[in-house]
Parts: structure tokens; sequence; C-alpha cells
């Protein structure tokens, strides 16, 4: 048993030295994150429409349009929302990466406003988090392997922590200070018995960067809870072969008045354009503000409109089983906006004593290595 114990605390030392800026990084800018939409809110100064008795911009409209400020940039999709809020055109190219958008006035198709997706304080906060701001093919494999490393520590911490006597077992789990404790011991009383508060909802937060990170990972955990899709996005071709328009108007331009009468309670519809003529429309239907596993994925001939079923687990949220809801939930667990605003605060408190973990292991190493070897 002791042996064991020792493989293992060797195993958390030395994949703690390892992996501890990358977490430390990955934690910080997590708890940054957690907030971004509710602190975006506040600060959004964004111009107001005026509600007009007529129809707004068709998707051929509002294309046109933002294509004259990036006529050479890719357009990934475009966002319509209720009422008289500016239409948003989103531009997106992987190489060189290009992420900006568009806001249309909603009936003149007038240039309200253009955002660049790639700048300031939260674009920064991301690029941290995902690659430590790191070229992208690097930085992504480092952040990646070292958050499923970060599993391995949490773990190999567990066993560490159970101390070899029970009546040790209260001071593993709180702080029993006085004014002579020194700050050797603090040190490890915060790694400690913090560690063994927050290792499970940790182990969840990392987990779930981790699906997110690996298909291979997101495929193992969908089948072994029963999925039987792709576990993947996957856009189906059309159904029919291209036809010829009598009139000048195209499919596509029906399609957002027609989603709107359907779904009215529907917070914001999200079209993405056909890259060829072989390929579907597909449209995001977002049901619920702040959340995404119950979007609605819905998918249309581009000739005729008639709606396609996808063979991934992104469709119709209400088709959607059990594993596949599991799956589609990943992402709003990771940032704790699955539970709300409450879901939030918890994620960012985990994150936060998360990023002190590496710091305290560290302070412990150096601590009973270097000061040891100098003295």
């Amino acid at each position: 048993m002791a042996s064991t114990k020792k493989i293992f605390f060797q195993l958390h030392k030395y994949l703690g030295l390892v992996t501890g800026i990358v977490v430390f990084v990955v934690a910080i800018t997590g708890c940054c994150w957690a907030f971004k939409e509710e602190i975006e809110s506040l600060l959004d100064d964004s111009v107001q429409v005026s509600l007009q008795d007529q129809p707004i911009l068709t998707p051929t409209q509002a294309k046109t349009f933002a294509k004259e400020v990036f006529p050479n940039q890719s357009i990934h999709g475009v966002l319509f929302e209720h009422g008289a809020q500016p239409v948003e055109v989103i531009f997106y190219d992987a190489e060189p990466e290009f992420y900006q958008s568009v806001f249309l006035n909603p009936y003149s198709g007038e240039v309200i406003e253009v955002k660049d997706h790639m700048s300031g304080f939260f674009a920064f906060i991301l690029k941290g988090h995902i690659r430590m701001w790191l070229p992208k093919e690097i930085g992504e494999q480092l952040v990646s392997a070292s958050v499923l490393i970060f599993l391995l520590i949490i773990i190999s911490g567990i066993v560490v922590w159970f101390p070899k006597k029970r009546k040790n077992l209260d001071q593993r789990l709180k702080f029993k200070w006085k004014k002579n404790t020194k700050w050797k011991r603090k040190n490890y009383d915060l790694h400690a018995i913090t560690g063994f508060y927050i290792c499970s909802l940790a182990f969840v937060l990392a987990f779930t960067g981790s699906v997110i990170s690996y298909n291979w990972l997101k495929y193992v955990v969908y089948k072994s809870i029963g999925g039987e899709k792709e576990a993947s996005f996957i856009i189906p071709d059309n159904n029919s072969a291209p036809l010829k328009l009598v009139t000048q108007e195209k499919p596509i331009d029906r399609l957002i008045v027609k989603l709107m009468k359907e779904s009215p309670n529907a917070v914001s519809y999200e079209l993405h354009y056909p890259h060829d003529e072989d390929e579907s429309i597909y449209v995001e239907l977002a049901n619920s503000e702040g959340l995404y596993y119950n979007n609605d994925y819905r998918f249309f001939d581009q000739h005729t409109l008639e709606e396609i079923e996808t063979p991934g687990i992104y469709g119709k949220y209400k088709d959607a089983k059990l594993s596949d809801k599991v799956l589609r939930m990943n992402y709003d667990i990771h940032i704790g906006a699955i539970g709300g605003i409450a879901g939030k605060i918890l994620a960012f408190i985990i994150s936060l004593l998360t990023a002190s973990l590496p710091v305290t292991g560290f302070l412990m190493w150096y601590g009973r290595n270097y000061k040891k070897k100098k003295k």
C-alpha cells in the first residue's frame, strides 16, 4: 500500500510540475470567461433601430449588403432576431484567421456597426484558454494534452490525500491554523484540503473540456451511454436537383419568415448559406438565452425548402434521446451555464480554486527541494 501510494505521489508531483503553468492559465482564463455574456450585455452600446411596419431583409439581401464591407471574406452565417434588432452577418475564415460581424439595419440594410471578435478583452481570454496565446497548431495541442493529464493528476491526488491513519483524517478536512503555524503547513493545507473539496467538480470541468478537444473521447462517451447516431455535426445533402426558377425570388429568402411563424418563441434564427448546390441550408434556432444544448438544428433542401433529417446528434431538440442530450449539454456544463447564474458562479469559484493548486503545489516542491539543497 505504501509503495503504491509513493508511485501515485511521484506521478502527481511530476505531472503537476510539467502541466502546472498551463493548468493555471486555463483555470484563470476560465474564471474570466464565466460571465462573458452578462458583462458584454451590460457594456452593450449598439445602436437601436425603431420598429417599422415593413418587411425585414432577406438572407440574400443581407449577404449582398454585408459583402460590400468584406468582399473577399467568407460568410459563416446570418443571425436574425425578433422586432427591430439588427441583422448580424458573421464572417469567418480559418486561414488566415478572420472573425468579424457586420450589423445591418433590418429594414434598409444600412451598416450600423462592424465588430471584430478577435480583439478585445474576451478575445484575449479565449486565446489564452484554448491555446495559451501560442500559434493555433501548437497551443491547442498543448492545452488539450495538459487538461487530459490534469485528470490523472486529480485521480492521483485523491489517492495521495487519504491519510495512513484514520485519526489523521480530520486534519485533511479542516484548516486548523494557530498563531505559530508555519507557512509551509498553511501552504500544504491549502493544497490538500482545497484540492479535496473541489476535486469532483474540477474533474467535471476538465473532463468536459477534454470532450470538446478530442473527437475520439466524444465518440467514446456517447457510445458508452447508449448513443446510436453520429456523435458529430452533419449537414445533409439536398433531396432534390437544382430547379429552374420562374421568378427571381430564391427559396432561401422565404425560410426565415417561415421559421419565425412556426417558432415564434425562439430567441434567434442563425441561417447558414450552403457552400455548393448539393448542400442543404442549415438554421440554428436558439430556444433559451445563454444556453446551447436545447437549440434546434434544422436542415432544408435549398431548392424546395423540404426539411431533411440529419444522421448526427444535432437536430431538433425534441427528437433527441437521452444520450444525445447528455452530449449536447457538454459545453453548457463546461461553462456552468447549465445551472443558470448559480452554475456560473460555481464554475467561477471552482476554476479560481483550481488555479491555486499549481501555485501551492509548486511552493511545496520548491520548499522541499530547492531550499534544502541551497542550505
